[in-house]
């Protein structure tokens, strides 16, 4: 006999009595993105490796280790998406919704990576991402970052904390890259094995270095604030003074120069010290380039993205009671002619009341039974349609949480007695 069939590692599946958690985290952010007139876009979770090849940067972690990459059946290279925004930039110039345009976007979503499973970090993860094009001012960058502080604090979360950096133009990036390759060829013998590699690739990742054993020469290494372009230091002053001005707490981090190849300008990370090693929980900054890097014409843009999981481990930590979707009413049917005749009801129910949830007993059962899966379902009141109720045309009202006598009401006064005492 074959051995049973699990997920795959670092793919998890979440369970009807987890779900309710996801459900509430996707209705704060639908209703924070429409509070600021922000637009979902959906793109396929399979895109083309070069896409990530192309806006990620070949010489990075993700495309180089851990992106699931397979050839088709006709031959083309295809990859899962390990992240959202080149599949949002993609989809922008191939339907023409870019140039000369302003749009602000969002999405959310599972992506793929494979790398080492631990808390908060998984192979199938699921991000949302806030995507915006058209805007070149900090005034974007500053709304979204404002934007991350009012979903902290609708997520009831606390002890989350923002890093700043700029990266300044490609022009000044490029001069302080001569610099910072000088410095770090200098001291070849202090740097690790990704290091070296990175040297003649993209050293300004060598700056994002994990490993404690590289904090010493990182540290003394050139900062790449007093190598900006009078553009860039202007921006920065300005967004700053923007974030002052809406009371958002920051602290300037000149170390953070964010994974990805596309970023330039801004970029922020938000961080805690509750998921370990692991810290940031949203991240972010200017892509200005990446636009016109995947074939469209130059426009500017910024975003950010967070993973989903790592914020629901924090709510979890932090004991944020997040109640379960439960039935408003459970239908207990007795008999099959209850049941042909409860079914024609609930569906009246429904129709009269919008919005109430309404479980029908289905299988059979006696109703004892029934009473039991009742008070399991965690409704508010059970519907009894016996016999006697039938041959009365009535339903016995039986309040489930509160102590109250139960009743028998005719179906014709059934939508309202429910109305009156809030079901």
């Amino acid at each position: 006999m074959s051995k049973t069939i699990k997920s795959i590692r670092g793919m998890h599946d979440v369970l009807p009595d987890e779900s309710h958690q996801w459900q509430a985290f996707e209705r704060i952010v639908r209703e924070l993105m429409s509070a600021y007139g922000y637009r979902e876009i959906r793109m396929p979770a399979v895109e083309s490796t070069d896409l990530f090849c192309r806006s990620i940067g070949e010489v990075t972690d993700i495309v180089e280790k851990e992106m699931y990459t397979f050839e088709d059946r006709n031959g083309d290279m295809l990859t899962l998406r390990p992240e959202g925004t080149a599949g949002c930039v993609r989809a922008g110039i191939q339907h023409g919704i870019l140039y000369n345009q302003v749009q602000r976007l969002w999405y959310l979503g599972p992506m793929f990576r494979h790398e080492r499973p631990q808390k908060g970090r998984y192979r199938q993860f699921h991000q949302f991402g806030v995507e915006t094009f058209g805007i070149a001012t900090p005034d974007i960058d500053a709304e979204l970052i404002i934007m991350t502080a009012r979903l902290w604090k609708a997520l009831q979360l606390a002890d989350i904390r923002l890093e700043l950096n700029t990266l300044g133009s490609n022009e000044a990036r490029v001069a302080y890259r001569d610099i910072l390759v000088e410095y770090l060829s200098d001291n070849r013998d202090q740097l690790d094995e990704d290091s070296l590699r990175r040297l003649g690739t993209n050293p300004l990742r060598i700056l994002d270095s994990k490993n404690p054993e590289m904090t010493a020469v990182i540290e003394r290494a050139p900062s790449l604030l007093d190598h900006l372009d009078s553009e860039s230091v202007e921006d920065f002053d300005r967004l700053k003074q923007y974030l002052d001005a809406a009371a958002i707490e920051y602290t300037v981090n000149p170390r953070l120069v964010r994974g990805l190849d596309y970023y330039c300008k801004t970029v922020f990370e938000w961080v805690t010290d509750q998921l370990g090693a692991q810290g940031t929980v949203c991240a972010g900054g200017r892509y200005d380039g990446l636009v016109e890097q995947l074939g469209g014409k130059a426009t500017p843009a910024s975003g950010f993205a967070l993973g989903i999981e790592r914020l629901l481990a924090m709510r979890e930590a932090a004991d944020i009671d997040v109640p379960p979707d439960c039935p408003d009413v459970y239908l207990l049917l007795p008999g099959e002619a209850s049941t042909r005749d409860g079914l024609p009801l609930a569906e009246r129910l429904r129709d009269e009341n919008p919005g109430m949830k309404i479980l029908s007993n289905c299988g059979g059962g006696s109703f004892k039974s029934q009473m039991k899966k009742a008070d399991k379902s965690g409704a508010a009141v059970a519907l009894i349609l016996g016999e006697d109720e039938l041959a009365a045309d009535a339903v016995t009202v039986k309040f489930l949480r509160e102590q109250r006598q139960q009743q028998t009401i005719s179906q014709s006064e059934l939508s309202e007695f429910l109305k009156n005492n809030q079901v």
